[in-house]
């Protein structure tokens, strides 16, 4: 297959993004074709959490902070791209990776000072840093955690993929 059809191919293809939307938001496939790039949710955003992301549409980026889950985001847009804001925001949960300092044998517990719902525990163990531990009952997904992991270390992913 020639470079051209496969970039073609590539440029029609609706695989799933593993962007963070907005929270309420329809899937990703209904919500890119349905929002219209206006910017609103962005600008809405009180703690500066969506950007333009791929394609021009609205994503989440926990660097810096965490969704309040204010709702401004979905009253502010004038597309049906969100679901009941009675319902959970969505099902993302986070989830720490091997590069914890924990994991390292440095006792740091800063996602767990962030966490205002209490999902993050340490579990203790004789000679070793304690661990995190996710309940993710608790966890909203909300982000809080991560800012201040100093290594970056918490991801954020859906139970339903």
């Amino acid at each position: 297959m020639s470079n051209i059809n496969q970039s073609r191919r590539r440029l029609f293809s609706r695989k799933k993004s593993n962007a963070i939307r907005p929270p309420w938001s329809k899937t990703d496939i209904e919500f890119t074709d349905i929002c219209t790039r206006c910017d609103k949710c962005i600008k809405a955003c009180e703690t500066q959490i969506i950007f333009r992301g791929d394609g021009g549409f609205p994503e989440i980026n926990f660097a810096d902070d965490e969704c309040t889950f204010c709702k401004k985001c979905v009253e502010v847009c004038p597309e049906p791209l969100f679901l009941d804001t009675e319902q959970a925001p969505w099902e993302l949960k986070a989830v720490v990776q091997e590069t914890c300092l924990a994991y390292k044998g440095v006792w740091c517990q800063s996602c767990k000072d962030a966490c205002d719902e209490r999902a993050i525990s340490f579990k203790s163990a004789i000679g070793q840093a304690p661990k995190p531990v996710i309940d993710t009952d608790l966890c909203t997904g909300c982000g809080a955690c991560a800012s201040p992991c100093p290594t970056d270390a918490i991801n954020f992913l859906s139970l339903d993929q």
